[in-house]
Formats: C-alpha cells, structure tokens, sequence
C-alpha cells in the first residue's frame, strides 16, 4: 500500500492527500476520531491514543505511527488490549510506519497513523 508522510501535518495515501489523523482498516481510509481520548489531553499535553477510540483490532497486527516526532502518546490501555486480542502492536514514527505499510497487501494494513507532533 502507497503510503507517505508528505511532511508535518499531511500524509498520502494510495496518491491521496489529507491533513489529519487517520485510520487504515484493511485498506479502507477513515479519519482518527480523536474525541474519546480528549478527556486525557490535560494529563497528557496533548490528545493521547486511548483504547476508548475506534482503534482498527482487524488484523493480527496493528501499526501506530506516533507522528513526525515520535511524540504520541500511546496509553496503557491500548497495549493491554492489543495483548488480548492476540494483536501484535507496532509503535514507530509515522514516517517509519508508511515505510513499513509499502511492503504490505492493503487488506493486510491495520494502522492509526499520527500526523503532528
């Protein structure tokens, strides 16, 4: 799957452009609905990932690009749900996770991929 950060706050997907989060489940393009994890924002200094978020659990693995920077916080409980649910969680900078994406089959992209910080 063609996928790349085009640089802070834009990503590419499949020629496609767009200038927020987002969620890839098995090929299909969403955006991240960062609202169950804003009651955490305060904690965190910014919107973390929360396991209270429609995440994409579909696959064997799921991959989280943390953003330019690496900077997004992933919060415990997301760990501890991937742990249940056999899923294996990948957490890397964005531009290291769309590198990872372009060796998989779209069917197979189970991601969240931060797009600042």
């Amino acid at each position: 799957m063609k996928v790349r950060l085009r640089g802070f706050g834009s990503i590419e997907v499949e020629g496609r452009e767009y200038d927020h989060d987002i969620v890839i489940e098995g090929g299909r393009i969403r955006k991240r609905r960062k609202g169950p994890s804003k009651p955490y924002r305060g904690e965190f200094g910014h919107t973390p990932l929360s396991a209270e978020e429609e995440l994409p659990w579909g696959g064997s693995r799921l991959i989280i690009g943390t953003g330019v920077y690496g900077s997004l916080t992933i919060m415990p409980e997301v760990t501890k749900e991937a742990g249940r649910r056999h899923v294996d969680l990948t957490a890397i900078p964005t531009e290291d996770a769309c590198h990872l994406i372009a060796d998989l089959n779209k069917r197979e992209v189970h991601a969240v991929l931060h797009v600042t910080c």
